[in-house]
This record gives C-alpha cells, sequence and structure tokens, in this order.
C-alpha cells in the first residue's frame, strides 16, 4: 500500500480529498427539510432559541413569515438573537418573552403573560435543554437535567395546550436525542438523589421526551393538535458546556458534527411539513421516522410518568 502511495501524485491526493470531503461533509449534515410551507398568520413558542438548533429553527420560522415567540432565561442575549434574525429576514414580528424552565414560577408566569398578550399559538417547540451538568436542583428542588428537560417543558405544554386545541390545526414538537436509547425510568430514584451520573441523568430525561410525547398524542387523538419528538443529530453547539471532555472532543471532531442549522432541520421539518399534518405520537432523525428504543415505546411507563410528573408538578392533567 505505501508503494502506491508513492506512486500518486499531490494533485491526484488533492483530487481526492476535495471529492471525499465534500462527500463526508454532506452525510454528516444529514436530511433536509424540503417544505416551502409559508406561515403568515401562525404564532410559534421556541424555547431556548437564543443559540444552537433554537435560533437556527426561529430564524427559519420566522422566514416563513409566522410571529415567533423566544422564550429564554437569558433575555439579553434572545434581544440580540431577536434583533439579529429580525435585521436578516425582515420579519419584525420575533418576540423575547422571559422563561426559565429550572422554575414552575417563571413557567406560570410565562404562561399567564402569553395567553393575555397572544390569542393565538399554532406551533409549540420544547427546545432548550441542559446535558451533562453535574447534580444540581431546579428552584422546586428536581434533578437539573429531569427538571428543565422534561418537567418544565409538560408544565409548558399543560398550560398552552387549550389554546393550541383552539388554534388546531396545532403541533407540538419535543426535541430529544439519539441518547434516548441509553436511559430509563428510575421511578424508585427519579431525581438521582441516591445515585447520579451527570451522562445517564441526560438519558434518562430524553427518554422522558420521548415517553411524554408519545402519551401526550395518544390523549390528543381527535384534537387535531399533533405531537412528535425528534432527535436532531449531533450538533456542534454550546449544550456540552458542562463537560471539559466533551467540550474538547466536539473541537476536535467539529467537521464531523452538525452545524446547529443543520442540526435544525428536522425540528423545522416537524413543526412546517404538509405531510406530517396529521402524524402524531412519532419519532424524528434527519427528517425521517427513526428508531426508538423498546423503553421508548413502552406504553405503561409513559402513563405512569405522566402520572408521577402530574404529582411532581401539583397538576391534574386528565
Amino acid at each position: 500500500s505505501l508503494k502506491i502511495l508513492s506512486l500518486l501524485t499531490t494533485t491526484e491526493i488533492k483530487s481526492g480529498l476535495d471529492w471525499c470531503l465534500p462527500s463526508c461533509r454532506r452525510y454528516v449534515a444529514g436530511g433536509r427539510c424540503k417544505s416551502t410551507a409559508r406561515l403568515e398568520g401562525k404564532v410559534v413558542i421556541i424555547t431556548g432559541a437564543n443559540t444552537g438548533i433554537g435560533k437556527e429553527t426561529a430564524r427559519d420560522l420566522a422566514r416563513r413569515g409566522a410571529r415567533v415567540i423566544i422564550a429564554c432565561r437569558d433575555t439579553a442575549k434572545a434581544e440580540a438573537a431577536a434583533s439579529e434574525i429580525r435585521a436578516e429576514t425582515g420579519n419584525q414580528e420575533v418576540i423575547v418573552k422571559k422563561l426559565d424552565l429550572a422554575d414552575t414560577k417563571s413557567i406560570r408566569e410565562f404562561a399567564e403573560r402569553f395567553l393575555a398578550e397572544e390569542k393565538e399559538l399554532h406551533i409549540l417547540i420544547n427546545n432548550a435543554g441542559v446535558m451533562l451538568c453535574p447534580y444540581s436542583k431546579t428552584a422546586d428542588g428536581f434533578e437539573m437535567q429531569l427538571g428543565v428537560n422534561h418537567l418544565g417543558h409538560f408544565l409548558l405544554t399543560f398550560l398552552l395546550l387549550e389554546r393550541l386545541k383552539q388554534c388546531a390545526p396545532a403541533r407540538i414538537v419535543n426535541v430529544s436525542s439519539l441518547a434516548h436509547h441509553g436511559g430509563w425510568i428510575r421511578f424508585h430514584d427519579l431525581q438521582g438523589e441516591k445515585c447520579y451520573n451527570r451522562g445517564l441523568a441526560y438519558c434518562h430525561s430524553k427518554l422522558a421526551n420521548v415517553l411524554f410525547t408519545r402519551e401526550l398524542a395518544r390523549r390528543l387523538q381527535g384534537t387535531k393538535v399533533t405531537a412528535n419528538a425528534l432527535h436532531p443529530g449531533s450538533v456542534y453547539s454550546d449544550l456540552v458546556r458542562h463537560s471539559f471532555v466533551m467540550t474538547w472532543l466536539w473541537k476536535i471532531f467539529s467537521f464531523f458534527l452538525k452545524t446547529p442549522c443543520e442540526g435544525a432541520q428536522t425540528s423545522i421539518y416537524c413543526a412546517v411539513a404538509e405531510e406530517l399534518e396529521s402524524v402524531t405520537g412519532q419519532y424524528f432523525s434527519d427528517c425521517q421516522p427513526a428508531y426508538v428504543s423498546p423503553r421508548g415505546r413502552d406504553d405503561e411507563t409513559a402513563k405512569k410518568l405522566w402520572s408521577v410528573s402530574c404529582e411532581l408538578l401539583g397538576i391534574q392533567w386528565d
């Protein structure tokens, strides 16, 4: 093999790389949302849309003419993102509202303000999340990753659901992850107080997203409100900021990671694709249906998680 390589000219090697590298990038980029659907007159909420795939999702939906509500804890960063999107798309209906998913009081205040100020809601994208953070608790005492990634969005969806039903057809899009394959719902230690591993805790929370979507879709049958979950892919973003090792690896292998724009494609697809108007309870990756782990298809666990989530949040959601 070394003899063959020695016979190759520099031009031939460069030519091979020029062909190989773009092909590799196209593979890494994955599927793209091809829908040209317009969203004039539609109202969208995207949590965590001040950065990463959330910001790119907001940019795309604003470009389609939607009124986009950027719901974030860091309003200064969100205002900067909204200003950038307004300038680029020409859509002045990109609004920032404060939402801290680690605090149920903030979630309730956000929902109350939104329902008072906005008369319609057509798309809710539960995008925000935390990953690999050291053990910590939300303002209400929930383990942080479960509290933000699952319980926060569970409560937010509950508070906004009637408005979505009133504006149907409407869509709920939950950003989960391939990591759900490594998770299970540990009802005996849901808050990780007995045993905590930051990587596994993230997997557990992403499985909770899939199970929540499954049970929500079942309960919404006949309402014309759909609920679907998705894996955005491995995206080069600051989601891994809590792990020095992952941050280091992300920088080294950034060529093999999706850009935030590429990672946003499946979220956009689930939010706008015409062919998904009546599709619900599904899980997507690269803008197509994807395999769900056996634990993610366990209806009994989904129902029990729903009941336990309601108890923890102090709500009745029948």
